[in-house]
């Protein structure tokens, strides 16, 4: 991101950051998938911990349009940026909302790093929903509630997410150029 200098005033140290039109756009698309976010919070649920997604919807467009680094930046701060709004951080569902971002995350990373043409939007938006499923799943299990009952639910939660996951891969088919990630950058 941005660099950070030192500039020196005659009693105080001021610090300021240059910013790039990369941050600008971080921050921008970042602002996009929080709203998002929050808006989708606010919906009653039909499971505990069951939505749409729809802010995966800005991870994957931007993942099409910029690239791996931008997604995983705009993923992250959408975590800890809506988490804070909605007064979940440092919560377990944080806890279990980063878990899943960073497993979605890195089954994207490897994904792009597959020889051949690459994923589409559905493609991608598949894995995603389905490894940030299976991240908060397995962080539930390991740390809130070691049950193996619990795993009877992970086939339905599981089939969720891959319903939920061709929705936003549609609607990030229909806001991105419609053509697959050549590079992991």
């Amino acid at each position: 991101m941005g660099n950070a200098s030192t500039r020196s005033t005659s009693d105080a140290r001021m610090i300021t950051l240059e910013t790039t039109r990369e941050d600008h756009r971080i921050a921008w698309l970042t602002a996009l998938a929080v709203t998002i976010h929050v808006a989708e919070a606010a919906l009653p649920s039909p499971l505990p911990g069951v939505k749409p997604g729809l802010a995966n919807v800005i991870t994957i467009a931007v993942l099409l349009e910029y690239g791996w680094r931008t997604a995983a930046w705009v993923s992250l701060l959408r975590v800890l940026a809506g988490s804070m709004l909605i007064g979940s951080f440092l919560s377990p569902g944080f806890v279990l909302s980063l878990g899943g971002a960073l497993a979605s995350i890195a089954i994207l990373r490897l994904a792009l790093l597959l020889p051949g043409r690459g994923f589409g939007a559905i493609g991608f938006s598949l894995l995603a929903a389905m490894a940030h499923m299976s991240g908060q799943f397995v962080l539930a299990w390991l740390l809130f509630i070691p049950h193996p009952g619990l795993w009877q639910l992970y086939p339905v939660l599981l089939t969720l997410s891959v319903f939920f996951g061709v929705i936003s891969g549609i609607l990030a088919a229909r806001l991105g150029r419609r053509k697959p990630a050549q590079t992991a950058d």
